[in-house]
This record gives C-alpha cells, sequence and structure tokens, in this order.
C-alpha cells in the first residue's frame, strides 16, 4: 500500500535532496538505494538547493578565470559551459524539444510526438540559439551570487507547474516522478525566496515576481497546446525563467 506524503519518517527525507541531485544533474553520486526514489515528487522541495550547488561548484570559475587574464565575456561562456555538463544538457533538451513541438505541430497529439522525437527541428535549433546567447551575455554583466540566484530560483520555478498542471502524457520522466503535492511546493518556494534574499537583498523580490510570471506563462502554454506538463515543458521553463531572471539582474545592475 503507497503511503501518503506525511506518513514517510523524517529519516526518509534525507533521501530527497541526493534523488534531486540524480536527476537533475550528472553529478558523481554514489549509486543510492531504491527507497531513496519511492516517491520522488515528495523530493521537489530540493529542487532550489540542486541549484544552490550547481551555483557554488561553478563561483569559483568566476574569480579564478579573471584572475588569469580572461575577459567577463570568455568567463562567461566557460561558466555557461561548466553548468550544461553539469546538468547534461538536460533542460536545453527540453527547451528545444519544447520549441519544436509547441511551434512544429497543428495539434495536441503532433506535439506530443514531435516532442518525444530525439530528432531537433528548426525551431529547436533557433531556441538553443538564443537562450545560449542571452545567457551567455547576462552571464558577463552579473555577479557571481546574481548568477547562483538566478540558479536557485529557475529550478524552483518548475515545481508550481508540477503541482498545478495535470501530466499531457501516460509516459515519460514527468509521468514518472510524479505529480507534486502541496507541502514540498510550497517548501520549494519558500527556501528559493529565503536564498534569493541572501543572494540579492532587495533584487530578489524582482527576480521571483518576473520569474513567477514567466513560469506561469509557460504552464498556460503548455495547457492550450498539449493539455498539460511534460518533463520537457519542465525543464524549458527552467531555462525560461533563467534567462528571465538574469535579464532582469543585468537591468537591476545586481
Amino acid at each position: 500500500m503507497a503511503h501518503k506524503e506525511t506518513d514517510m519518517p523524517p529519516r526518509a527525507r534525507l533521501w530527497d535532496l541526493p534523488a534531486a541531485l540524480v536527476l537533475l544533474t550528472r553529478l558523481p553520486l554514489p549509486t543510492l538505494p531504491d527507497r531513496a526514489f519511492d516517491g520522488a515528487a515528495r523530493a521537489v522541495w530540493a529542487y532550489p538547493l540542486v541549484g544552490l550547488i550547481l551555483g557554488l561548484i561553478v563561483a569559483p570559475l568566476c574569480y579564478v578565470l579573471p584572475a588569469m587574464g580572461l575577459p567577463d565575456a570568455l568567463t562567461a561562456g566557460l561558466v555557461l559551459g561548466a553548468l550544461i555538463m553539469l546538468t547534461g544538457a538536460m533542460h536545453e533538451d527540453g527547451f528545444a524539444d519544447t520549441a519544436d513541438g509547441l511551434w512544429g505541430g497543428h495539434d495536441r497529439a503532433r506535439r506530443l510526438d514531435i516532442m518525444k522525437d530525439s530528432r531537433i527541428g528548426a525551431y529547436g535549433v533557433l531556441a538553443l540559439i538564443l537562450a545560449l546567447g542571452l545567457r551567455w551575455t547576462a552571464m558577463a554583466e552579473i555577479t557571481w551570487t546574481a548568477l547562483v540566484a538566478a540558479l536557485v530560483i529557475s529550478r524552483a520555478m518548475m515545481v508550481p507547474l508540477m503541482c498545478a498542471m495535470p501530466h499531457a502524457r501516460e509516459v515519460g520522466l514527468s509521468r514518472q516522478v510524479g505529480r507534486a503535492t502541496t507541502g514540498p511546493t510550497i517548501a520549494a518556494i519558500l527556501i528559493a525566496a529565503v536564498l534569493s534574499v541572501a543572494l540579492l537583498g532587495g533584487h530578489a523580490l524582482w527576480a521571483l515576481i518576473i520569474a513567477a510570471g514567466v513560469a506561469g506563462a509557460m504552464g498556460l502554454l503548455a495547457r492550450a497546446k498539449i493539455g498539460g506538463q511534460t518533463g520537457d515543458i519542465l525543464g524549458a521553463t527552467q531555462i525560461a525563467t533563467e534567462i528571465a531572471v538574469l535579464i532582469t539582474l543585468v537591468a537591476l545592475g545586481a
């Protein structure tokens, strides 16, 4: 018999962060026991902490590379490349698939088929070029704390969609993880808010508002086009909100 979230013993939650890291990164983690992935949707509260960990891993590059004489633009490109390797480009893949599917298909079934196809089309290529260019340019203009905040907030913004929206298909990574419940969703948002305030101060409010607006727009678009969310939609939401937060922080001079 399946246990409700509230029936989980406290020690079971100790596996939530490692499970979230396994799902959202390609970090060389030790093999986790099967019970670590029981109720994987419970671990969504830790998604912003995954962003924090990724940010802290690449943060030294923001100091070491300029100290070696590299310009900000080149430093930003190398930091972006490091982040892509650390995450296995899974969010970028979702962003490209979403662009191909939502704009390349004429009905729900065709859009889902395109998103499942491993091949990339013109919309996906153009979306990736724009996404990488915007992130690269913005990262060259902000502080490392602002970068970490963007990574934290953007990963938290996936969680409300996992809670509020139905699955658009019967299979896939998002279906396998499950639908997030209210408690972990609120926890993810609160953790992201606290961390962003610590990293950004007064700029955090604008970053959170803009990110929430973009995530909401992604949710509405997905509901209209395919009737719900998929892993690709969640990955696209992470990339879209990260770009929005980075641009906001550049405008604010963070």
